[in-house]
């Protein structure tokens, strides 16, 4: 006989004179007393790792100091400190032994790939060693198998892998793992059941669950769930049997494996069996374990269990099935009265009085303003310290307070989406937008949400009070860009610079101490005008000064119309009232504060935007107004009472925002369905992504000047951002389309483009085809790849079908039917497309894409002031121009306040190694 047959003839003999000898092969554990117990000496293996460094110490503090010592390659010498004494640390195992250390248990946390090594290493150099419990996650299978047959010929059990170990209440032991978490004390109370869990966590869960019935328990054992149990349910069945402490079992069971098929229980058991919709997949799914097959899923052990039972159907409380043997159920929160049932059927009352209910008890609760039917509703309940304080600090903080993260080339307000090129902000598309008024979009932007009644009139009173620039050098600034041929954005770049953070710093003020003065108020929603203001009043002391003047005739002027727009607010409530116990007058900075906290206090309640936010409001309504005002020309604002021949007072009163930046642009008011389709220009060009360059522009603004300090970021510097970086070519404003039509159209005789016309659309149309296949031709045999293109056609995105579409221009055009809204010069486009596919210039009808729609619904509104000579070509691209900039500068709103909440600084660099130079 061999050496190596002799040595294996002495392990299986010495493997069976120790083992249980009713199994197969080796089981040395004979009862669950023997699982975790006071003599029990443990040495861990990969000590200082992340998770065995903070759950070691509790374990050796809660057992009494039965950890002996750790290994760890390359820190020997060095100690864990724990408040039970410092545990040494060795190179391995060998070098503990030669130290001196006597210890029966070696729990692991080495990395998969070397559980192996670790565990034979261990068992080989250490003949004590009795019981490896192996936390470790995810051990190969044909490793475990390695591990199973060196330690069955060892006498050596396993626990694991993949598990948190075991622990016996009765002894005050704990072994590997987490099993009760930092207190284990707490919800390891000595009772009569004994826990067999598939999942370690819901080990100590299910524990603490049956105190709420008054039932403790004596050994909880975390099987773990890789494919490979070790330490499985028959091994565990058997030593429960032999346990006089244990007179009953819960055994939580996830699909995979046939460790439970023909158990034979001795004692009641409750069987909680999880996982029916791991019978749909087709691989193994993480704490799946062994995938549930043929015959071993959650519903084939369901059934296994109900057959041990004599039972036919599952426990719950409305269908208490049980028998004196046991019960299933499949929520963990039925597990306690199940146990007490079957308890109840054999005689034996719980181990003690219960420890609380499982009944839910909200430290505190966020409905965000939903109207949640009554069952769903929760009050909160006082939170055990030093919780109780953390939550109490929570609520006093007004606004979300957002995680900072890097934000180049990405957003928390907007993105696209890459198949229907449909943007979003804040998760509606700009087709929602295009239906919504100007000013209902630009508060949406900053809020989320769009305003109520009064949020809205306030709104409106608010920018068409600050839209005449009379007197500012902003505006002389504008001009002064304009006359010297500067660009529309640049004109407005200048006027946006003069709007700094001392022209605001009063409404920002003002802002941040109304929030002050009704924070823990109970006030949850600014249109609350029932709302009792008395207490922030008499709180309002030391704010009068803030809020207050002893004469301002434009605030006046805003709260009169405010009043007669019917508006109702708690903030304008407030004032008033102030003002009255006071003898004074609120001032602008004050009306402008109270709107932009109407619109913006139940998000600040719900957490849906920040503090910073609501007192940057302010601020932006003052761009807002500049942003319009500043792109009508001095002579049309020749006072501060009138812009563009109408009284300011007027349109406080009784215009909206749209409307007047309607007159900025083209000198009237418009008619309901120009204020249409305007509103439907201006939602469209909001955003187009992160990614769009004017984004980009207003983000890296924000970033240069360090949103992680809000104070410093220069709002006005992130609309500049976005201004210059904004060009004739960036897109959106369709002004190349709008030059198009006018070619196509300046002698046709048109009059009105929204009525039905006599003009052959579609001879027109192939005309113009045929010219253009014959120009393309002779520019590419002439070499010119710079040829004219035809705005506004084709997509790269929606093309190679035999006729193509683009949806936004598909659905703006449907609303647009809808309403009975003829567009000629969009009829122009749709017989254009075909048109060009007739006379072969192209191989598919093209898509008209949604530039077109901006371009044909700017013109329509312009054709007759053009027609007329009241509109020149040059105010035409200005107008087409500065729309665009009015839509976009609502997409940049929620850009700006999305990077100073989220973003980092200097997050929006390029890396250098991503950067190169050409030549």
């Amino acid at each position: 006989m061999s050496e190596t047959e002799t040595t294996l003839n002495q392990g299986y003999n010495f493997m069976h004179a120790r083992g249980v000898k009713e199994f197969p092969y080796f089981v040395g554990i004979h009862s669950l007393k023997e699982l975790a117990t006071k003599d029990d000496r443990v040495c861990v293996l990969n000590i200082s790792g992340g998770e065995s460094k903070t759950v070691t110490p509790i374990s050796h503090e809660y057992s009494g100091g039965n950890i002996v010592c750790g290994t760890m390659p390359g820190r020997g010498g060095s100690a864990l400190k724990t408040k039970a004494g410092d545990i040494p640390v060795y190179n391995n195992v060998l070098e503990a032994m030669q130290a001196g250390h006597k210890f029966n248990v070696a729990v692991v946390y080495v990395p998969p790939s070397g559980v192996k090594d670790a565990v034979i290493e261990a068992v080989r150099v250490n003949p004590e060693l009795r019981k490896v419990i192996i936390l470790t996650e995810k051990v190969a299978v044909k490793d475990a198998r390695i591990i199973r047959a060196y330690c069955q010929m060892r006498g050596v059990d396993v626990l694991g892998a993949n598990c948190l170990g075991v622990a016996d209440a009765h002894n005050h032991v704990r072994l590997g793992g987490a099993l009760g978490g930092a207190h284990p004390q707490e919800s390891l109370n000595p009772g009569s059941v004994a826990i067999f869990s598939n999942s370690g966590n819901f080990t100590t869960t299910i524990a603490v669950y049956l105190a709420t019935a008054g039932w403790g328990t004596t050994t909880s054992v975390s099987s773990g769930k890789d494919v490979y149990i070790h330490y499985a349910a028959p091994e565990f069945t058997h030593a429960f049997h032999n346990d006089d402490r244990s007179k009953a079992a819960v055994f939580y069971t996830e699909p995979g494996g046939y460790y439970e098929h023909g158990l034979d229980f001795k004692k009641p058991v409750v069987a909680c069996v999880v996982g029916r919709w791991k019978a749909k997949l087709t691989r193994s799914c993480g704490h799946a374990g062994a995938i549930a097959g043929s015959g071993d899923n959650a519903f084939a052990k369901e059934q296994w269990y109900m057959d041990m039972f004599g039972v036919n159907d599952l426990f719950t409380p409305e269908n208490p099935v049980c028998s004196a043997k046991g019960a299933v159920v499949t929520n963990i929160a039925h597990i306690p009265a199940a146990l007490t049932a079957v308890m109840k059927l054999n005689g034996q009352n719980p181990d003690f009085e219960p420890k609380g209910d499982l009944s839910l008890k909200c430290w505190f609760n966020q409905d965000l303003g939903l109207d949640l039917p009554a069952e769903l509703k929760q009050t909160p309940v006082k939170a055990i310290a030093p919780y109780d304080e953390q939550i109490e600090a929570l609520n006093r903080q007004v606004g979300a307070i957002f995680p900072r993260q890097t934000l180049k080339d990405c957003s928390g307000a907007s993105k696209m989406d890459p198949k229907t090129q449909v943007s979003q902000i804040h998760g509606k598309s700009v087709l929602e937008a295009a239906t919504q008024s100007f000013e209902a979009n630009l508060i949406r932007s900053l809020v989320r949400d769009y305003p109520d009644a009064s949020g809205l009139a306030m709104t409106n009173v608010v920018l068409n009070g600050l839209v005449n620039q009379h007197g500012q050098v902003g505006l002389a600034a504008a001009q002064g860009a304009r006359d010297a041929g500067c660009s529309p954005n640049t004109a407005l770049s200048a006027a946006i610079a003069q709007v700094g953070p001392k022209t605001t710093a009063a409404g920002k003020a003002a802002a941040d101490a109304i929030i002050d003065l009704f924070t823990g108020s109970g006030l949850d929603d600014g249109g609350d005008a029932d709302f009792d203001v008395s207490g922030p009043v008499n709180a309002a002391a030391t704010s009068v000064d803030l809020l207050l003047t002893d004469a301002d005739a434009q605030a006046d002027a805003m709260l009169d119309a405010m009043a007669k727009r019917g508006v109702k607010s708690a903030f304008i409530n407030f004032l008033n009232a102030l003002a009255e116990k006071t003898g004074k007058r609120p001032t602008v900075a004050a009306v402008i504060a109270a709107t932009a906290l109407h619109v913006s206090w139940k998000y600040l309640m719900r957490k849906r935007v920040s503090r910073v936010t609501a007192m940057n409001i302010p601020w932006h309504l003052h761009v807002f107004a500049t942003l319009v005002g500043s792109a009508v020309e001095p002579e049309a604002q020749p006072d501060a009472n009138t812009f563009r021949g109408v009284a300011v007072s007027e349109l406080m009163s009784g215009w909206s925002f749209a409307e007047t930046a309607f007159l900025a642009l083209f000198g009237n008011r418009p008619s309901a369905d120009e204020l249409f389709n305007f509103s439907i220009l201006l939602g469209l060009i909001i955003t187009n992504g992160p990614g769009t360059i004017s984004a980009q522009g207003a983000k890296g603004a924000v970033s240069a000047d360090g949103p992680e300090a809000p104070d410093r970021v220069q709002i006005n510097k992130a609309y500049l951002g976005f201004l210059t970086h904004t060009g004739y070519a960036h897109g959106g404003n369709g002004f190349e389309a709008v030059a198009f039509l006018v070619d196509r159209f300046r002698d046709s005789g048109l009059v009105d483009p929204g009525a039905a016309t006599s003009l052959n659309l579609e001879e027109m149309a192939l005309n113009y085809a045929k010219e253009y296949k014959a120009y393309k031709a002779k520019a590419k045999s002439e070499g010119n790849i710079n040829y004219f293109k035809v705005p506004c056609i084709n997509h790269p995105v929606f093309k190679n079908k035999e006729v193509n579409y683009d949806p936004r221009e598909q659905f703006v055009n449907g609303l647009l039917k809808e309403r009975g809204d003829y567009n000629v010069f969009l009829e122009y486009y749709h017989a254009l497309v075909n048109a060009l596919f007739k006379a072969g210039v192209s191989k598919n009808v093209y898509c008209v894409n949604v530039d077109a729609v901006i371009a044909v619904i700017l013109l329509k509104m312009l054709w007759q002031p053009y027609s007329e000579g009241k509109f020149s070509n040059a105010a035409l691209e200005g107008a087409a121009f500065t729309t665009f900039l009015f839509g976009r500068m609502i997409g940049t709103a929620a850009e700006v306040e999305d990077h100073i909440n989220r973003g980092k600084n200097m997050d929006t660099r390029t890396a250098a190694s991503q950067c190169s130079f050409v030549g």
